[in-house]
């Protein structure tokens, strides 16, 4: 996964929508949307949900 789908991937876990990703991290909106599929693809992930626990379970998410 690249560095950028990683960053998408902390957002989700985060609980924040497309187009604040696309805010916080200066791209566009398709840019996220394909970044989450792609992320989904090479996960085998169906939806933002299993994005975030995968997150968790895997540490990708900073607490505190």
């Amino acid at each position: 996964m690249s560095e950028r789908e990683i960053e998408v991937v902390r957002e989700v876990a985060r609980g924040r929508t497309n187009l604040e990703i696309g805010a916080e991290l200066f791209i566009s909106l398709s840019t996220v949307k394909g970044h989450v599929s792609a992320i989904q693809t090479k996960l085998g992930l169906r939806n933002r949900t299993e994005i975030a626990v995968w997150a968790w379970e895997h540490r990708i998410v900073e607490t505190g």
